[in-house]
């Protein structure tokens, strides 16, 4: 289930969206000010923002530009600004979309759900573990909380074949032949070399996942 925080000073607006957007089965969570946001933001899981760029207390311009500071989040800003300048200004502080007041609810709607069918399809390619391992298939990068680690041909090999038979116990001979191409590596022990080195470099726990 998506989390999506609601940002609007206008209470109205906030609980015509939230119903809607609950209706569609997001987890939705309200902010009335900029403060509340910021708040919600640091305690919840966020993957989507409805931002009103006009708050009480502190703009949706410098909500963005903070949030943007930690945090790769999908931010649609609401705003009763519609000249083209006011849109551009939108975008380069790092909203990734932009809808006009007075709008359809049902048309913002339809974009939350393009985002997250753009968020299924690249997350297609990523592999993640809590925040301990994310391994990202398209590009072969590994990061190990939050850091890139760099891996050998092989030690990426045998990681991903880990990462994706959590619950299956492996042989080296099975290793050897699922994660060596080089003939002249395929002796008995050589996988020890590198699963060894595997463990040192991200160290988490692989070894359910290796028979010796």
């Amino acid at each position: 289930m998506f989390n999506i925080l609601i940002v609007d000073d206008e209470i109205k607006i906030t609980q015509v969206i939230k119903a809607y957007l609950d209706k569609e089965g997001y987890n939705t969570i309200v902010a009335n000010n900029g403060e509340q946001a910021l708040e919600c933001f640091s305690k919840n899981s966020i993957d989507l923002i409805i931002l009103d760029r006009m708050l009480p207390d502190i703009s949706g311009e410098e909500i963005c530009e903070k949030v943007r500071a930690i945090s790769k989040v999908h931010i649609i800003m609401l705003t009763a600004k519609t000249e083209d300048s006011d849109k551009i200004d939108g975008f380069n502080i790092g909203c990734d979309d932009y809808v006009c007041k007075p709008f359809n609810v049902k048309e913002l709607v339809l974009r939350v759900k393009a985002v997250f069918r753009k968020m299924d399809v690249e997350n297609k390619d990523l592999l993640k573990f809590s925040d301990e391992l994310e391994i990202d298939m398209n590009s072969h990068e590994v990061k190990v909380r939050g850091k890139k680690v760099e891996l050998t041909n092989t030690e990426y090999k045998i990681l991903l074949l880990f990462a994706k038979n959590q619950n299956k116990v492996f042989t080296r001979e099975q290793l050897l032949e699922l994660t060596i191409e080089e003939h002249y590596e395929k002796i008995d022990r050589v996988i020890d070399a590198h699963v060894k080195n595997l463990r040192q470099k991200i160290e988490l726990d692989t070894k359910k996942s290796y028979n010796h």
